[in-house]
């Protein structure tokens, strides 16, 4: 045996390119007989891709330390990655987004490992010099997957993962290099989110930046859709990369998020620590179609789904007219459940810190009354996707979102998804929607977009404040992390309404019309589009730092008092950072709707 092993390796030496079948004979040798390692060695040498092996060790120096096992086992480790490297073995690789120069969620959660390989081989799992077995058995998808969870590790790389098949002795190796452990944040949504860094207003001098934060990495999932839901991606549009002007600023519509990328800016120059981003992203398409078909049945919908006919319908007649006008027009999935099944189902058994989502537009011409409900159940539905994979995302993992920006298409009824994006209470987190947070986009509009107005290229503001929520929810910094939110609105003996906010936020106020009053409760629908004649201007009269003093003249004209009052319920409820109510730090309040009672 030992002759047999020694012969082996010396044809190996003595020929070039050699297709080596790594038999265990040679690794069975080697990791019982230590005396002779240092002779098996000499032999390889004689072959410089051996070289780095041996480099970092002598024989000598491991037989005198009281290390002397764990060592000799590194050893062992590392001969057999680099001599399985060379065997074929199409069926042995990590699962697609396991890559070089990628992130993995850091302690106290466990990153999950995973791959393919032959059924009933074993598997060794090496992370530097931690060692996980475990074994090859038939996945989800019919196809033989191997599974690992590394014990919880702190920040910080470059890393080395590496692992090793043992199929009936014959031995296939996949080596990772360049791993970082940090967080890691799906940024996913329709276009919006997928609006690239290269179409936002500065784009030369932001991806002049790019190089100063190689900690960050990023990778993006392609456009995929699939009826069923899929164990691993079907397609990736930019694998894992250290950031760099090409690797940022791609093609536009393709890589990377302007939004994704600038919160992951924002949010390292403050905890400094490795941050992993994902984006997947499709424009033009509905939460349902993010939706799994357990989180559409919390809001009576199916997977099937009529209205899915009449959207399809009103789509085509709108691509229609824009050929007609030579404008470019696609219709993007919107069947339910598509992009779950394809863009993130097959991210599950990634661990993962938490999610940013920018969506809703497309809801506004699809069960947009659904939305209060369709939204927060698709959220709580990921979060207990990814926690069952494997017990190590958080149940309750942050989550952002954007509430939609201003556009002047009277059809887009944004005014009523914004108030559905908060479940129809006005704000997050709140009962419903628990560890969420949200920037508030409506004072932010790009008349001139050239992408349109429902695109506007300021996404530094956006991601700015989504960043600030995600200090707050994510990482318990004290940071304001939104604008003044309603406590109260009450009527005066003299007719006149007083409209109250938290003593911990200094209002800064201007009048632009945002405030409305509506004076019969039989009529009062807070969902009308704004103009609307049941409902009127209320000018501001006076404020303070905490109270805003509002006249009902609307009311008292028509002989009523004010029964409800809404703010900032238009589609373009102001110009540029221009909105009436704001915090001492920039912060705008979001829209709301509220009962106005006697004092």
């Amino acid at each position: 045996m030992e002759r047999s092993s020694k012969n082996s390796l010396a044809r190996l030496c003595r020929s070039s390119n050699t297709s080596l079948c790594c038999s265990g004979t040679v690794l069975s040798v080697i990791a019982t007989r230590a005396k002779q390692i240092s002779e098996l060695l000499q032999e390889l040498l004689c072959k410089s891709k051996f070289v780095a092996i041996v480099s970092q060790f002598t024989f000598a120096s491991i037989l005198e330390s009281k290390n002397f096992i764990m060592q000799l086992l590194v050893l062992y480790v590392s001969l057999i990655l680099h001599i399985a490297a060379f065997c074929s073995g199409d069926d042995f690789a990590f699962a697609s987004y396991f890559q070089n120069n990628m992130v993995l969620q850091r302690e106290p959660q466990r990153a999950v490992i995973w791959g393919y390989g032959t059924v009933g081989a074993s598997v060794m799992v090496s992370l530097d010099s931690d060692i996980y077995m475990t074994t090859v058995t038939t996945g989800p998808n019919g196809k033989g997957m191997w599974v690992v969870k590394l014990e919880p590790q702190p920040v910080g790389g470059p890393r080395v993962l590496s692992a090793v098949q043992n199929a009936d002795e014959i031995f296939n190796a996949v080596i990772l290099e360049n791993i970082l452990f940090g967080d890691v944040w799906v940024c996913s949504g329709q276009s919006n989110m997928q609006f690239t860094m290269s179409q936002v207003f500065n784009a030369s001098a932001e991806l002049e930046l790019t190089s100063n934060y190689p900690d960050i990495r990023i990778f993006t999932v392609a456009e995929t859709e699939s009826e069923t839901s899929m164990y691993d991606l079907m397609s990736i549009e930019e694998n894992w990369s250290i950031p760099s002007k090409e690797t940022v600023g791609g093609p536009v519509w393709k890589y990377f998020s302007a939004v994704c990328w600038l919160f992951g800016r924002h949010l390292y120059d403050e905890i400094q620590i490795p941050i992993g981003l994902v984006a997947s992203t499709w424009g033009g398409t509905p939460v349902e179609s993010w939706s799994s078909n357990r989180a559409l049945q919390k809001c009576g919908l199916n997977a099937y789904d009529t209205e899915y006919e009449k959207l399809m319908e009103y789509l085509k007649q709108k691509e229609h007219q824009m050929l007609k006008e030579n404008k470019k027009f696609k219709i993007n999935p919107n069947e339910n459940s598509v992009l779950w099944n394809a863009m993130i189902h097959p991210l599950l058994n990634m661990t993962i810190k938490g999610a940013i989502w920018y969506q809703g537009e497309q809801n506004a011409i699809y069960h947009p009354d659904k939305y209060a409900c369709s939204f927060p159940a698709m959220i709580t539905d990921w979060r207990r996707s990814w926690y069952e994979s494997h017990q190590e995302t958080d149940s309750e993992f942050p989550f952002g979102f954007v509430q939609l920006a201003p556009v002047n298409e009277d059809h887009a009824l944004f005014a009523n998804i914004r108030w559905h994006q908060t479940a129809d209470i006005g704000y997050v987190p709140n009962s419903i929607m628990q560890n969420t947070f949200m920037a508030v986009a409506i004072d932010l509009p790009d008349d001139d977009s050239p992408y349109g107005m429902v695109h506007p290229r300021d996404k530094e503001d956006v991601a700015k404040r989504l960043v600030l929520g995600a200090f707050n929810v994510s990482y318990g910094l004290e940071y304001n992390p939104q604008g003044p939110i309603i406590l109260s609105a009450a009527r005066t003996a003299d007719g006149e309404i007083v409209v109250t906010y938290p003593q911990d936020q200094k209002l800064q106020v201007q009048e632009v019309g945002n405030f409305e009053i509506c004076c019969d409760t039989n009529k009062c629908d807070p969902m009308d589009p704004k103009p609307s004649p049941e409902w009127y201007w209320a000018p501001i009269l006076s404020h303070t730092q905490h109270t805003i003093t509002l006249s009902s003249k609307g009311c008292e004209m028509i002989k009523a008092k004010p029964q409800i009052l809404r703010y900032a319920w238009g589609q373009r409820p102001c110009d540029f950072k221009s909105c009436s109510v704001y915090n001492d730090i920039g912060l705008p309040a979001p829209p709301f709707v509220m009962e106005v009672k006697d004092l």
